[in-house]
C-alpha cells in the first residue's frame, strides 16, 4: 500500500485482542477450550433433540435452533481470533471482512429474535397450559423459527450492502478481533451518516424489539406463578422450566444492549471489544451447560443417547 492517501484499501489488518505477549497464549488456550466446549455442547444438544422422540416438543425445537445458531455464531469470529492470538495481526480481504460482518449480524440478530419466540413459548406453556397444543402447533413453531432466521438475514444484508458501498483509503488497521460495523465505519473515507443511522435505528430496534417482548412475557409468568399457583413446590417446578431460558436471555442481552442500545458515536472502544467477546465467544459455550444442568428431560435423553451409542 504505497501512496497511502490515494490507494484504495482492499485488505484490512485485524489487531486482535491483545498485544501483550504473555497474555496471548493464555487467551489462546482459554478461548480454544471455550470454542471446543461450544462445538461439543451445542452439537450434543442438537443430536439429542433430533434423536429423542420425547424431546420433539416446541421448547426443544427452539433449543435445537438456538444450539445451531450458537455453533455458527462463534465460528464466524473465534477461529480467526485464535489465529490472531497465535500468529499476531491477521490480514483479512475486503470480501472476507464483509462476509464476517454479514454472518455475525445475521446469526446474532436471529438469536435475539429466537429468544423472544422461546419466551412466548414459555409464557403460553405456563399461563395457558390448556391452550398450549392449540397455540404452539408445529406450524407456528416453524413460522417463528423461519421468522428468526429471515429477520437476521435481512438485517445483515442491509448492513453488508451499505458497508460495501463505502470507500476505504489510507489507514487499514481494525481495532478489533473481527470486522464489526463500528470499527469499519471509523476507517471509511466516504460519508457514513446513513450507515450510522442504520446502526442506531435498525440495529437498536432489532435488539430492543425482541427484548420488549421478552420482559413482559416473564413479568406475566412471574406474576402468574405468585398469584395463581398455590403450592411452593408447583411454583418452583414451573419456574425452573423457564429459569434456564431467563439465564440465557440475560447472558445474551445484557452485553448486546450495552453495545448497541445507546445511540452509538461510531467510535469503537476497547470496552466494545470486551463486551462483544462475551456474547460471541463466552455465552455460546455456556448455553448448553445452562440447559443441561437445569433440565431433567435433557439429562435423561442424554443418558439414553449415550447408552445407545455405547
Amino acid at each position: 500500500l504505497e501512496m497511502l492517501n490515494q490507494t484504495e484499501v482492499r485488505e484490512f489488518l485485524l489487531l486482535g485482542l491483545t498485544n501483550i505477549q504473555g497474555m496471548q497464549h493464555f487467551f489462546f488456550t482459554s478461548f480454544l477450550l471455550l470454542y471446543l466446549a461450544t462445538l461439543l455442547g451445542n452439537s450434543v444438544i442438537v443430536t439429542v433433540v433430533i434423536s429423542e422422540p420425547r424431546l420433539h416438543t416446541p421448547m426443544y425445537f427452539f433449543l435445537g435452533n438456538l444450539s445451531c445458531l450458537d455453533i455458527f455464531y462463534s465460528t464466524v469470529t473465534v477461529p480467526k481470533m485464535l489465529t490472531g492470538l497465535l500468529f499476531g495481526h491477521q490480514p483479512i480481504s475486503f470480501g472476507g471482512c464483509l462476509a464476517q460482518l454479514h454472518f455475525f449480524h445475521f446469526l446474532g440478530s436471529a438469536e435475539g429474535v429466537l429468544l423472544a419466540g422461546m419466551a412466548y413459548d414459555r409464557y403460553v406453556a405456563i399461563c395457558n397450559p390448556l391452550h398450549y397444543a392449540l397455540v404452539m402447533t408445529p406450524r407456528t413453531c416453524l413460522l417463528l423459527a423461519v421468522a428468526s432466521w429471515s429477520t437476521g438475514f435481512v438485517h445483515a444484508v442491509m448492513h453488508s450492502v451499505m458497508t460495501s458501498q463505502l470507500r476505504f483509503c489510507g489507514h487499514n488497521q481494525i481495532q478489533h478481533f473481527f470486522c464489526d460495523i463500528k470499527p469499519l465505519l471509523n476507517l471509511a473515507c466516504s460519508r457514513t451518516t446513513l450507515n450510522m443511522a442504520l446502526l442506531n435505528v435498525v440495529t437498536t430496534s432489532i435488539v430492543l424489539g425482541p427484548f420488549t417482548l421478552i420482559v413482559p412475557s416473564y413479568l406475566y409468568i412471574i406474576s402468574f406463578l405468585f398469584y395463581k399457583v398455590q403450592s411452593q413446590e408447583g411454583r418452583w417446578k414451573l419456574f425452573s422450566t423457564c429459569a434456564s431460558h431467563l439465564t440465557v436471555v440475560a447472558l445474551f442481552y445484557i452485553p448486546v444492549l450495552f453495545n448497541y442500545a445507546p445511540p452509538s458515536s461510531g467510535i469503537s472502544t476497547q470496552k466494545d471489544v470486551q463486551v462483544t467477546l462475551m456474547y460471541s465467544a463466552v455465552t455460546p459455550a455456556l448455553n448448553p451447560l445452562i440447559y443441561t444442568l437445569r433440565n431433567q428431560e435433557v439429562k435423561t435423553a442424554l443418558k439414553k443417547t449415550l447408552q445407545r451409542k455405547l
